[in-house]
């Protein structure tokens, strides 16, 4: 009974849709909360006027990018939400309602596997959770928040506000999502954030009932009962915030970022060192084809 974008542009079928899901919608009305029922075109006429405003921006989305790739074209997607909030890859239940990994773009936009040459991972130097669920690396509140308030944009919810939850860098995490996503290469962002502390821990591997884990586990029950190794790295001290070359960087941020590559297993093609867009260090300077190249 659901209304698609196809049929708001259509207006007899959406007149046959709508009044199939306001005959259920007005019944609920009626006699469960004892309200009155809404006229159906209250509901109408504005949306049909919405659907001739959306016309000229519908198309056939798979043939279209079809046709574009054949033509030679190159296609980006981008997911909106990390790997971990997969609802099926994720840790669940704290996730949201859909795909979230690099298969998303498959099943969001009708293009095959096969035609997909390349994913980029992107992580920050640190670890961020919004709300609840396990989070093996979590910081006490007092580091948690020197780290939440030392870059210039924060770790603050962009809508609500809410401080995230801070942590260390989390190698085991990071290597099921990228695991899970084919990621061909890495993007650490927000290394500047870390400039702040002299010693900077990161996760190396997890220790559950005496094993030693080196990537997460998908349970969310074994989650939470594991146990962190960490290595402390040296710190940087000094601003990187001005920096737009690899080798403008510190020793010791080429050495953590070193360090991410090995534990996850990838490749880190692009360091970012501030919120703003050119704040961004490409290493090699083709990304595209680097991450092509990566397989």
């Amino acid at each position: 009974c659901g209304i698609r974008m196809g049929d708001l542009v259509d207006e007899k079928r959406f007149r046959s849709r709508l009044e199939t899901q306001m005959e259920y919608i007005n019944d609920l009305l009626v006699d469960f909360f004892k309200d009155v029922p809404i006229p159906i075109d209250d509901i109408y006429k504005p949306y049909i006027e919405m659907g001739q405003r959306l016309r000229p921006f519908l198309a056939d989305v798979p043939k279209t990018l079809h046709d574009a790739s054949k033509a030679g074209k190159r296609i980006l997607f981008e997911g909106a939400q990390g790997v971990l909030l997969d609802i099926d890859s994720g840790t669940f239940p704290f996730v949201t309602s859909s795909n979230t990994s690099s298969g998303g773009a498959c099943t969001g936009a009708g293009v095959p596997p096969q035609s997909i040459s390349g994913c980029l991972g992107i992580v920050k130097a640190y670890s961020t959770r919004v709300g609840s669920g396990p989070f093996p690396t979590e910081l006490d509140e007092a580091t948690a928040d020197k780290l939440r308030n030392a870059g210039p944009a924060g770790e603050f919810g962009a809508t609500t506000g809410r401080p995230r939850r801070c942590g260390w860098f989390d190698g085991p995490l990071v290597k099921r999502a990228v695991m899970v996503s084919g990621s061909n290469a890495l993007a650490v962002t927000r290394l500047d954030v870390l400039s702040e502390f002299d010693e900077i821990p990161i996760a190396t591997q997890y220790r559950l009932d005496g094993k030693v884990l080196d990537t997460a586990p998908e349970d969310l029950t074994l989650l939470a009962d594991c146990e962190v190794d960490y290595e402390i790295m040296p710190g940087w001290g000094v601003d990187l915030s001005g920096m737009r070359t690899w080798d403008e960087l510190p020793d010791n941020a080429k050495s953590y970022i070193k360090r991410i590559e090995e534990i996850t297993e990838s490749t880190v093609v692009v360091a970012s060192v501030g919120p703003n867009r050119d704040e961004t260090i490409v290493r090699p300077k083709n990304l595209y084809d680097a991450i092509a190249q990566i397989q």
